[in-house]
């Protein structure tokens, strides 16, 4: 049977976090299809990236706003974009200005490389400052901590919810929290 599907273009966002938004990463541009994340980059369960992935077929184009929505290191990066141009899947970069075929130049792929390892680089001096900033604020006495997401009320719940044999998944969605968060709340002594 003759195929003629034309090819689809499919968009990927990604946050790292439920509250943040993912407008300004494709905006304006329209597509057949969007897979989103709110998700860490570091997470390797990406269940929107695993759906464009197995979404995505021959002549199709996956459009991301930049090489780090995309991949958690040049590692991810490199399998990513040789996976999906593997399979006659284009894949372009907005913020980098790149397009990757599988029938790429020398430049571009060393373009890849570093592009990738400036971002994956980038990312590593943000979590060293990070942690330096923490550090001096527990020296200084002023370091709090990141903010409880749930009060007390609603943690009382979810060990209610838990202990009557809800399953954890539900009981995060319902939170808007991470399986892992449901887990930190239920080993976490209750307050007294």
């Amino acid at each position: 049977m003759n195929d003629t599907r034309r090819g689809h273009r499919l968009g990927y966002t990604r946050v790292s976090s439920e509250d943040q938004n993912t407008v300004r990463q494709l905006d304006g541009l329209n597509f057949d299809k969007v897979f989103t994340d709110k998700v860490s980059g570091g997470n390797a369960n990406r269940p929107q990236l695993t759906a464009l992935l197995g979404h995505a077929r021959e002549g199709d184009t996956v459009v991301v706003h930049s090489m780090d929505r995309l991949a958690r290191n040049l590692d991810d990066l490199r399998a990513l974009v040789n996976g999906l141009t593997g399979k006659g899947v284009r894949i372009e970069f907005i913020k980098e200005g790149l397009t990757f075929t599988g029938e790429d130049s020398a430049m571009s792929k060393l373009l890849l490389n570093v592009m990738g390892a400036f971002a994956e680089f980038e990312r590593a001096l943000i979590s060293e400052r990070q942690r330096e900033g923490i550090k001096a604020a527990k020296r200084a006495g002023v370091y709090k901590g990141r903010r409880k997401t749930l009060n007390a009320v609603q943690v009382s719940d979810l060990r209610q919810r838990s202990a009557g044999g809800e399953s954890k998944a539900s009981i995060a969605r319902d939170f808007g929290i991470s399986r892992e968060t449901v887990y930190q709340y239920l080993k976490a002594a209750p307050d007294k």
